[in-house]
């Protein structure tokens, strides 16, 4: 059956009190955010024995971490700051294993120096897929010695973020240290979202193999075209709901077919984690609900 977890860093809280909340609320896995209050986990200051008192933590409360948050803008235009966050991710990678899961998460990256989610012309260019070949390449072999996995998550305003663009990379970078997350919301614009269950479809005909880990969250369009952020107490990366014409919003505020993206990810990963995301901590029990309700119906 499909486990359904959370990222910790909806709770802006100690360690030990957002392991208490988490588990009030059900959930059985977690996706580690390095933010708990009260814990100095800047990235310089990482080591094995803070790494190991996390993952026991978690594991002693037996909810056990499936994967490690790493997104950053690992193509940014400035070279000092892409050279910083390579090497913040590298050593996210350098410690998955202490922190409990090879598995570390980032998205493709932008152009844009605003804003890691906000589309830039040289996106689409050649030039931009060649720059991020080489430096996923280069990611992926770290990842591998340092016994790592590193998991792409697509989306639509990034360098990767069709099917297509994330088909060509797997394909250039065929390699074990390498998978995808899952998340079928990233990949809809006003090109495609009058169209969810083919593209879901088409997701999984193409891509299916490649996942390790799926995330929830939801789709719909809107007038609103800027980037648009939730006011919460959270890493930016926690409080995006969206940029352009497609909004983000919780699990079940969209349109996304959970009946038919749950059946197609069962069938392939029926004991993969699911984990939640894009909302507060007040919505989190109905979010959790409608999950519930999604897999009872579908028997996974």
């Amino acid at each position: 059956m499909i486990s359904v977890g959370i990222f910790n860093g909806y709770y802006p809280y100690t360690l030990e009190e957002s392991i208490r909340r988490i588990k009030s609320h059900g959930f059985t896995s977690v996706q580690l955010d390095l933010a708990f209050k009260e814990m100095d986990l800047s990235l310089d200051s990482l080591n094995r024995d803070k790494c190991h008192l996390i993952r026991n933590t978690f594991r002693d409360a037996n909810l056990p971490i499936v994967a490690i948050s790493g997104y950053t803008n690992i193509t940014h235009p400035n070279p000092e700051k892409r050279k910083e966050n390579i090497n913040n991710l590298k050593t996210i990678l350098k410690f998955a294993r202490d922190l409990g899961s090879p598995y570390v998460i980032s998205e493709t990256g932008t152009f844009n120096e605003d804003s890691d989610w906000v589309y830039h012309e040289k996106n689409g260019t050649e030039e931009a897929y060649q720059t991020l070949l080489e430096l996923v390449t280069d990611i992926t072999k770290f990842a591998y010695d340092h016994g790592s996995v590193f998991l792409i998550e697509n989306y639509v305003n990034n360098i990767i973020g069709t099917v297509d663009q994330v088909l060509r990379l797997f394909s250039d970078v065929n390699h074990d240290s390498l998978g995808l997350l899952m998340d079928p919301a990233n990949y809809f614009s006003d090109l495609n979202i009058n169209d969810v269950d083919g593209e879901i479809n088409r997701i999984f005909n193409a891509l299916g193999d490649r996942i390790k880990i799926a995330h929830a969250k939801d789709c719909k369009t809107t007038t609103n075209l800027e980037e648009k952020h939730a006011d919460i107490d959270a890493s930016e990366g926690h409080t995006f709901r969206g940029s352009g014409s497609v909004e983000l919003p919780a699990p079940g505020l969209g349109i996304l077919n959970y009946d038919l993206y749950l059946n197609r990810l069962s069938r392939e990963h029926p004991n993969i984690p699911l984990i939640i995301e894009h909302l507060d901590e007040s919505d989190i029990p109905r979010a959790k609900k409608f999950i519930d309700d999604k897999l009872r119906k579908v028997g996974c």
